[in-house]
């Protein structure tokens, strides 16, 4: 597994390949760190809401590879939104991993999970507190560096207006047949590398034959494909899975997609959810 990575306004740098964790229960999710690292991957995402940062922690400090050389992400739960919570909840999440720093601590979401796509209320001026929480913890520290989460063009401006420390990442939902570029190119102009989550459309985009036909043009497969046209995009890419073989699998590509098809990727159809739609990231509310 070849390494690549993009460098963050601060000067860090992070993977451009990342291992999510999402739905990986906690009793099982340090197993599945540990496979990561073995098969070469250095960056792990995690979430306070995901209720397996204990795990986490506990794979990235018995891996065997020096902490040093692992990049962690976490975020604040998307409820917390006072300086007070979010505060409190990145000491706990430093507590649950039993790490003296995480890499990255990110506002998961600008409105609690159980209003997306329910109400107008962006949570401005409380943002705005979470925000200062994430800059005193990185001035202390804590954090090596943050970043937001599902924040779109509004959002960002709004914490951009009243920070000290610039968002140094934006981790939004990019996959063929959703790619925002809109989104994408205002925080690249503003200096935020951009990660995408669910870049395989949380495994819906398997089942579409055009997909699948121009995976095997390059000899390769759809979730190879859909890494591949994240990490072209300039993006941070972090397919989520606890099975070793997808791991690697998601891992291995020695192929550049022409230009072509990435345009014609980029203005692809949307993808059907399937049952995954009842989470409030393909749009259906908790």
């Amino acid at each position: 597994m070849q390494l690549e990575y993009l460098k963050l306004n601060n000067g860090v740098k992070i993977p451009a390949l990342g291992l999510g964790t999402w739905l990986i229960k906690d009793n099982l999710v340090s197993q599945a760190v540990k496979e990561a690292i073995k098969i070469g991957y250095r960056h792990i995402d995690t979430a306070q809401a995901y209720e397996n940062e204990r795990g986490v922690g506990e794979g990235i400090l018995s891996c065997g590879v020096n902490r040093n050389e692992i990049f962690v992400t976490s975020k604040v739960a998307a409820e917390n939104k006072s300086y007070d919570l979010a505060k409190k909840s990145i000491d706990e999440s430093l507590k649950k991993m039993n790490l003296d720093y995480i890499d990255m601590m990110i506002i998961h979401c600008p409105q609690p999970w159980n209003e997306v796509n329910r109400t107008n209320n962006r949570y401005e001026p409380e943002n705005v507190e979470v925000w200062k929480a994430l800059e005193d913890a990185y001035k202390e520290g804590k954090l090596k560096a943050i970043g937001l989460s599902n924040f779109l063009i509004n959002d960002i401006e709004n914490i951009m207006k009243n920070c000290t420390i610039k968002p140094m990442v934006n981790q939004i939902l990019v996959h063929i047949g959703h790619t925002p570029m809109k989104l994408i190119d205002f925080c690249k102009n503003n200096g935020m590398v951009v990660e995408a989550y669910s870049p395989i459309a949380h495994g819906e985009i398997l089942k579409n034959s055009e997909i699948s036909s121009i995976a095997k043009k390059y000899n390769t497969t759809v979730p190879q494909l859909c890494i591949r046209y994240c990490l072209q995009l300039g993006l941070v890419a972090l397919p989520k899975t606890n099975n070793p073989e997808h791991m690697k699998d998601n891992a291995s590509f020695d192929f550049v997609i022409g230009n072509d098809d990435m345009d014609r990727l980029k203005n692809f159809e949307s993808i059907d959810y399937g049952e995954s739609s009842k989470f409030p990231i393909y749009g259906g509310t908790l």
